[in-house]
């Protein structure tokens, strides 16, 4: 009998996997949803809801124990200012994981991982406003060559 089932390694080195759970750590937090692997959802599922419960108490150490996981001020300022608030009366379970059928290419199983009452908002974060100017001559120019 084999014991001391812990975790999946995901065919990848330490380093390898410590560094991708960090990443996928900071796109979640800083998107509030993303789509992977079922096997990578369901690894990053604690690893998220550990994150948050230490953000919800707002010390000096905790701060520096959630900088040293995830290395991105931005994600921990907002696990400390935006989630801790939002969460604070729940008393676990801070994401959902939902299958989203199979890759095209290897037919691996899809996943999204979300963060339960999340804000729509936070999917376009980085994506840039449409800026509309309007020209004040309106006329064609013909193209020459």
């Amino acid at each position: 009998m084999r014991h001391g089932l812990g975790y999946r390694k995901l065919n990848k080195t330490p380093e390898h996997r410590k560094a991708l759970f960090k990443n996928m750590l900071n796109s979640l937090i800083k998107y509030e949803q993303i789509t992977t692997t079922l096997p990578k959802a369901k690894e990053l599922k604690p690893l998220i809801d550990k994150v948050i419960t230490i953000g919800k108490t707002n010390n000096l150490s905790n701060k520096k124990k959630l900088f040293s996981k995830l290395q991105d001020e931005s994600s921990v300022g907002k696990v400390f200012s935006v989630l801790s608030a939002r969460y604070q009366k729940r008393q676990g379970g801070y994401c959902r994981v939902l299958k989203a059928g199979f890759r095209y290419g290897d037919d691996a199983p899809m996943a999204i991982i979300e963060l339960v009452d999340r804000d729509v908002e936070a999917k376009k974060v980085d994506k840039p406003k449409k800026v509309v100017t309007k020209e004040k001559d309106s006329t064609p120019v013909a193209a020459t060559k």
